[in-house]
């Protein structure tokens, strides 16, 4: 009975008895069960739930640890405080000791190599006309630019009737003309995004004054177009865009590498990658 007590009381005095679990080191850094499972909750409150969260949270650790040392080799490494100001605007609720420590070592990585990539990867890509050109046009289709279309939309016509409408010289004639073979045809004006899906993938593409085909029974044809102040802004923005895509995408690929060159042991089965 002394020895169990004595056992006892030199865990409590000494050293803890049930130390965390080592799971992986990463070039020499070791990571432990306690450290995963602060990690799974952290990505849980950001809203990212699966079965394998606890592998993603290893990965995601892994990474971290990669992506500072590699930033470190630039002089960067960000404060405390400026991840703590950024993990406040994320609005995350109240974290324990240890998912607040994750929290900061998570976004200390994410702000470092942010700052890499502007430093070392942007400069490097250029976005030309064609690039801009392309975006533009997908963007067109899926979302509408700021363009001001007046549109003139026929409905309820009969498919040989709408073989009879020409190409008019004016929107006031493409009206006269639909009237004459007896339709009502509407007339109206808004910026392409604010048209639906199916209205905007039909006129997008579609020449001034030229009828469309003939859709559930109905035509469109578009009378004129106008680009709003907010459209010499969109070159610029589809540039930053594209910019950012392309940085991300070679991020990635260093990433990938750098991953390659890190000594990650992995000791539990169950979190091999």
């Amino acid at each position: 009975m002394k020895k169990a007590i004595f056992i006892m009381i030199s865990c409590f005095f000494s050293f803890p008895c049930f130390s965390a679990v080592i799971v992986a080191n990463v070039n020499g850094t070791p990571i432990t069960d306690t450290d995963i499972t602060a990690r799974t909750k952290l990505m849980n409150k950001q809203g990212q739930t699966s079965t394998d969260n606890r592998r993603q949270a290893l990965q995601n650790i892994i990474d971290d640890n990669i992506k500072l040392t590699y930033a470190a080799n630039f002089g960067v490494t960000p404060e405390d405080e400026d991840a703590e100001k950024e993990i406040k605007r994320m609005n995350l609720g109240d974290l324990t000791a240890s998912e607040k420590a994750m929290a900061i070592s998570a976004m200390k990585s994410e702000i470092a190599w942010q700052i890499i990539i502007a430093r070392t990867i942007m400069p490097t890509i250029e976005i030309s006309k064609e690039d801009i050109a392309a975006e533009k046009t997908s963007l067109a289709r899926e979302h509408g630019l700021p363009i001001e279309m007046t549109i003139v939309r026929l409905v309820d016509i009969p498919a040989d009737v709408a073989t009879k409408l020409t190409k008019p010289q004016s929107c006031d004639e493409a009206i006269k003309m639909a009237e004459d073979l007896g339709g009502a045809p509407q007339k109206f004006t808004a910026l392409q995004y604010e048209l639906s899906e199916d209205i905007r993938e039909r006129v997008v593409s579609l020449p001034k004054l030229t009828w469309s085909p003939v859709v559930d029974r109905s035509v469109l044809l578009v009378c004129s177009t106008k680009k709003t102040d907010e459209y010499g802004k969109l070159d610029e923005v589809i540039k930053q865009n594209a910019l950012y895509k392309q940085a991300m995408f070679i991020a990635d690929q260093q990433l990938k590498q750098l991953r390659r060159k890190a000594v990650i042991v992995i000791n539990d089965d169950r979190y091999k990658l």
